[in-house]
């Protein structure tokens, strides 16, 4: 089976193209396309197909720019200045270099795109407000395509007059479907890094990972001790299930088990056939990853920082039929209103599957902005997890809720048994109405943690934070942020670094919410970190 590598190349095919695009602040789709077929026709190409548009991270939001990549239906891919910096381009400009930190961004974030051997086609075009060059890989040996060119499945879309894109056809359940190509490996952040990776076996105290401190509870170790009696029978998730389901006020049939939220993502990557994905980043990145691993090519809606990161439904183009969004959302800590004008539930319509990421959900006092116990909305698939309010990380298990068709199909796409007797123990035993009141008071205190932390953090002037902060995290942002996670370990604290989430870059940070002492002695640490640089 075909691949593709690091650098956009599709293994075993000829020669690729890989656009790069330099811009200003309000640069319009159509100038970058209009750019783009220049650079093409003066290469003599009237037709190629594009693989892939690449640009500088701090760039990643323009719509522009987006939107363009959209219209081509390929993927946007991110450098940083440093990576950017590094490529020696043909036509430098100080003023580039001055303003972006590299001597050209269109030509090096081409370059990078094409992969090592790669060569520019033409010299750049430029306008007003935007530059754009385009490389072509090496050809990569291996099978070649018939003559006839690419089956349905892996037509990469071709550059034309703007209008929307021809995504590739729905994919069958599997993990990887025959004739869809995985685009695990494109460049950009590392999507399977995760916090935990910050902290497993320092020593360091954890503000990396955002399950709760001190947990799970005495009284729910000892139910799970006790489920450990029946671990020779097969596990029985229907009293969990119908835990749940009342947990919500819904009927059993719109509830599914699942071995931790990780787990339905995969799922929903499998078994909903999809023909333009879209995640809304940044958020928490195992969706993306797993619609990748099926075989999917998905689209970035990029969220923006002068947005306080805050949806705006008309981002998210019309002819997407799955959304992910995280709400609260991973790493931003921003808590999306469920209705009104910029509400998620705007975003749901029939032949849409919108998928809610509500896995910190419960650490929300009230939980007021969750759509769980929603059925008025077309194609809504909430996603639930254990792990995080009650320490279960280990344990693996979480939920989705959903309308039941789309329950049965995410059934068919698991195994037989997934999740384990312990969990289930643990899933029924969370659901039940004392569990809920603590809950309640957990996230209570969550919030005045949180306060507290921010306090703290609004002593350095040199931190901003993105807020209002609504999770059991925040994030901050700060020059030379990755010398300062080094340093903020030489002290005794792991911290999430932020780069590995699309949409941010080595100057964000993420800080899990913690008691205030352990917060006094962070801020201690900080200001240490910070005067050492």
């Amino acid at each position: 089976m075909s691949g593709t590598s690091g650098d956009g190349r599709e293994a075993g095919r000829g020669p690729v193209l890989a656009a790069g695009v330099g811009a200003r602040a309000g640069v319009t789709e159509g100038e970058v396309l209009a750019l783009l077929r220049a650079a093409l026709e003066a290469a003599g190409r009237r037709d190629p197909a594009v693989a892939v548009l690449a640009t500088a991270e701090a760039k990643a939001g323009e719509a522009g720019i987006a939107g363009a990549a959209a219209r081509l239906g390929v993927p946007l891919v991110t450098y940083t200045a440093a990576e950017l910096a590094a490529v020696d381009v043909p036509h430098p400009s100080r003023t580039v270099l001055g303003a972006a930190g590299t001597p050209s961004v269109a030509e090096a974030a081409a370059l990078l795109a094409a992969g090592p051997g790669g060569a520019l086609l033409v010299p750049k075009s430029a306008s007003s407000r935007a530059t754009v060059a385009v490389a072509r890989s090496p050809a990569v040996p291996g099978p070649q395509p018939p003559p006839h060119g690419p089956g349905p499945h892996t037509r990469t879309p071709h550059l034309r007059t703007p209008r929307a894109p021809v995504p590739p056809g729905p994919a069958p359940a599997g993990p990887h479907p025959k004739g869809r190509t995985p685009v695990t490996a494109l460049p950009g952040p590392d999507l399977r890094h995760h916090g935990d990776a910050e902290v497993r076996g320092t020593g360091l105290t954890d503000l990396a990972v955002n399950v709760r401190a001190g947990t799970p509870p005495d009284w729910l170790r000892a139910r799970i001790a006790a489920s450990l009696g029946t671990l020779a029978a097969y596990p029985d998730g229907a009293p969990a299930r119908e835990a749940v389901a009342r947990r919500h006020g819904l009927p059993v049939s719109r509830v599914l088990l699942t071995a931790g939220a990780a787990e339905a993502f995969v799922l929903a990557a499998r078994a909903f056939p999809a023909r333009r994905p879209v995640v809304v980043h940044p958020q928490f990145t195992e969706p993306e990853a797993a619609l990748r691993n099926a075989g999917h090519r998905v689209e970035r809606v990029l969220l923006r920082r002068e947005d306080g990161f805050r949806l705006r439904p008309d981002s998210v183009p019309e002819e997407a039929d799955l959304v992910v969004v995280g709400n609260p959302t991973n790493p931003t800590s921003v808590l999306h209103p469920p209705d009104g004008p910029a509400g998620l539930a705007a975003l749901a319509r029939p032949g849409r599957l919108l998928v809610v990421d509500e896995a910190f959900m419960d650490a929300v006092p009230g939980e007021h902005a969750s759509l769980a116990s929603r059925t008025d909305l077309p194609g809504l698939v909430v996603l639930r997890s254990l792990t995080k309010t009650w320490g279960l990380a280990g344990l693996r298990v979480g939920y989705v809720l959903a309308e039941p068709e789309r329950i049965a199909a995410l059934e068919r796409a698991q195994p037989l048994w997934p999740v384990s007797a312990p969990a289930l123990a643990a899933a029924e035993a969370c659901c039940e109405p004392a569990a809920l009141a603590e809950a309640e008071r957990a996230a209570e205190r969550v919030a005045a943690d949180r306060g507290h932390l921010l306090a703290r953090l609004a002593e350095f002037g040199e931190v901003a934070v993105c807020g209002p902060a609504a999770g059991p995290f925040v994030l901050l942002r700060l020059a030379g942020a990755a010398a300062v996670r080094e340093r903020l370990r030489e002290h005794g604290f792991a911290v999430r670094r932020g780069d590995t989430f699309p949409g941010l870059g080595p100057e964000w940070l993420r800080l899990a919410v913690r008691d205030p002492r352990t917060t006094d002695r962070f801020a201690d640490a900080l200001g240490k970190a910070l005067a050492d640089r």
